[in-house]
């Protein structure tokens, strides 16, 4: 009985010191990258890699995951590293979003992460689902310089 107060007491304890992710100092709400008319044509059309997903990518993610950032890591950098089989498995699976972890771990990671990104603005909903969408269509990424992203500001 004292065990279970303790237990619930804690627990009350640490719940009430955690902050919400509307809180967080270094999750800032999201907002959209593209504009209104090219996210309805993403939303409706084919997406495009180099119009659609790569501003994304190159806002939100690709500072972080590239190797220089995160060595031995997922890489945004380009097809060639986003495609590779890291520790964890494939991060993106041409066709199949669900089975895709870059997509399951937009909205969900290990405990202390919470969610991609851990700093900085996170995607918005129309933002993951047009990556979502992107891997459905087969994830098409060019070759050469329109498939490679800026990983540094």
């Amino acid at each position: 009985m004292i065990r279970t107060l303790l237990l619930i007491t804690l627990t009350s304890a640490l719940i009430g010191c955690s902050s919400s992710e509307s809180e967080s100092e270094t999750r800032l709400p999201g907002r959209n990258i593209l504009d209104a008319s090219v996210l309805k044509a993403a939303q409706t059309g084919k997406v495009s890699f180099t119009s659609h997903v790569k501003p994304v990518l190159e806002a939100k993610c690709a500072m972080c995951h590239n190797k220089v950032a995160q060595p031995g890591r997922l890489s945004l950098a380009s097809q060639a590293e986003a495609m590779q089989t890291g520790t964890l498995g494939v991060f993106i699976i041409p066709g199949q979003p669900d089975k895709s972890r870059f997509i399951t771990h937009l909205g969900s990671a290990h405990a202390s992460v919470k969610a991609m990104p851990p700093v900085g603005e996170t995607l918005t909903p129309e933002e993951a689902a047009l990556i979502r969408r992107w891997i459905a269509q087969g994830a098409e990424w060019p070759a050469g310089a329109a498939g490679k992203l800026v990983t540094e500001r």
